[in-house]
């Protein structure tokens, strides 16, 4: 019951324009069936083995969102159903996503990762490699990869003037190009900041120890 009543209470604070991706990584079946008897339907894994695992043993309407690191040799294995793949951060993952979204016969969603934090442990294109893609063109010659969206995270710290600046900045980037790329999605926040990034127009947010508690 607590994580149907965490979920209810957070989504009935949310805004009506943000959607949530329940963090469901190293959580057990039962846990997800929990979330998922409540209406949640948007579910968020990081290892691809684990993300596969639970597509085959949980109802086949939960929207899978990868949401962790991906290497391309790994794409192959989640390209028949994966939902969104929010952590796109290279041309060669691009690439490999469009190949098995060919092979599948489908148009697979994806949101362009941006390296917004000074943290050396995070991915994602740097603002000018994203700006050299968009200038050679290069995302529209793949037309089973749809770009829905930017993502980022921000630095792993308490000072929220610099997670807000983070955030602020990325929001810039995203409408500065969200009409000529037709983007959807901004995504930002989770569970310790997502009240700033909804502050700063994020309208995905991740959410995993506010709904499932602390990882063990």
């Amino acid at each position: 019951m607590k994580i149907a009543n965490n979920l209810l209470k957070i989504k009935s604070e949310l805004p009506e324009d943000v959607k949530l991706v329940a963090v469901s990584k190293t959580k057990p079946i039962e846990d997800i069936k929990s979330a998922y008897k409540t209406g949640q339907l948007d579910f968020g894994e990081n290892k691809i083995q684990e993300l596969v695992s639970k597509y085959d043993s949980l109802p086949k309407n939960i929207k899978w969102h990868m949401i962790g690191h991906l290497q391309s040799n790994k794409v192959k294995y989640i390209a028949p159903f994966i939902h969104l793949i929010h952590s796109v951060d290279s041309i060669k993952l691009i690439r490999e996503i469009n190949k098995q979204a060919i092979k599948n016969n489908r148009t697979i969603n994806v949101l362009i990762q941006i390296d917004i934090s000074n943290d050396k442990t995070k991915f994602g294109f740097s603002v000018d490699d994203f700006h050299v893609i968009l200038k050679d063109e290069l995302l529209s010659t793949f037309n089973n990869l749809k770009v829905v969206g930017l993502m980022g995270m921000a630095s792993f710290t308490d000072n929220q003037y610099v997670i807000k600046n983070q955030f602020n900045f990325l929001k810039d980037l995203f409408n500065k190009h969200k009409e000529t790329l037709s983007l959807e999605i901004l995504s930002m926040g989770m569970s310790g900041d997502y009240n700033i990034a909804i502050e700063c127009q994020s309208n995905l947010i991740r959410l995993g120890s506010t709904i499932f508690g602390k990882r063990k």
